[in-house]
C-alpha cells in the first residue's frame, strides 16, 4: 500500500508545488495516511481543503485501502 501512496502522492505534487507547497508523507498506520504540508501549504488557510477535498479524494480514488489522510 505505500508504493501506492507514494505513486500517488507524486501526481498530486506538481500541483501543489506549483502554488509554492509540497507534502511530504509521514507514515500509514492502517487506513489512514500521515502526511506533512510543507512550503507556501503548511501556513497556508486553504490548507485543510487542499488537504481534504484534493489530497484524501485523489488518494482515495487510486488507492482503495485508504480510509483517511491526516495532517501532521
Amino acid at each position: 500500500m505505500e508504493d501506492k501512496v507514494k505513486a500517488a502522492l507524486e501526481k498530486i505534487r506538481p500541483v501543489l508545488q506549483r502554488d509554492g507547497g509540497d507534502v511530504e508523507l509521514v507514515g500509514i498506520d492502517g487506513g489512514t495516511v500521515k502526511v506533512r504540508l510543507q512550503g507556501a501549504c503548511s501556513g497556508c488557510p486553504g490548507a485543510t481543503i487542499t488537504l481534504k477535498q484534493g489530497i484524501e479524494r485523489v488518494l482515495k480514488e487510486q488507492v482503495p485501502e485508504v480510509e483517511k489522510v491526516v495532517q501532521v
